[in-house]
């Protein structure tokens, strides 16, 4: 089982590098983006709650969030390969709730990928995708907070993940094909 928390600011390549190991691999996945969004669709009172954190460009409260992922986390069943955290953990003690939550199954993060694109690079993705996707959070203002969110509270996650000894950084500029093989090479030297 190889546990990956792929990791890399907002419009990094999160989505379609984790399709194309969940192809490859047979992980399942977790996107907190997408189970929050799902919640707001379905208009429940997490996504109303959830609704009013993302609106405003902040995080989720970590007690709510690790609830949530763990019930889906459950739903893959014992004999799982792995899973892919897409979007979480976005703080050290996010990280930490979440080898706790492992812990408690037996289980843990096998490594933290992060996809590393520059900010000018980010800017024009998210824009674009806000264009294409009709997507409310991918407009100017909004990602420029969800950028310094990013950056300020999420990027102490490296050196937590580095003295766990599981970071592995890959360029996330240029063609996904280089990119996906630099995240093969990674998986593929982990230990079962």
């Amino acid at each position: 089982m190889k546990n990956i928390v792929i990791f890399g600011a907002p419009g990094a390549g999160k989505g379609t590098q984790s399709d194309r190991m969940i192809e490859k691999y047979g992980f399942g996945h977790i996107s907190t983006g997408d189970v929050l969004r799902d919640q707001i669709k379905k208009g429940t009172e997490l996504g109303k709650t959830a609704k009013g954190y993302i609106d405003n460009g902040q995080l989720i409260p970590d007690d709510l969030m690790v609830s949530i992922l763990a019930d889906v986390y459950d739903s893959f069943g014992p004999d799982h390969k792995g899973v892919i955290f897409d979007g979480f953990p976005r703080t050290v003690p996010q990280a930490e709730a979440l080898k706790n939550m492992l812990a408690k199954r037996g289980h843990r993060v096998a490594a933290m990928i992060e996809l590393h694109v520059p900010e000018d690079e980010l800017m024009k993705r998210l824009i674009n995708r806000g264009k294409v996707s009709g997507r409310s959070d991918d407009n100017e203002e909004t990602i420029k907070k969800r950028l310094d969110v990013y950056h300020n509270q999420t990027a102490p996650l490296c050196e937590w993940y580095s003295n766990e000894g599981l970071r592995h950084t890959v360029d996330g500029l240029g063609d996904v094909e280089r990119i996906f093989d630099d995240i093969c090479k990674i998986i593929d030297s982990l230990p079962e």
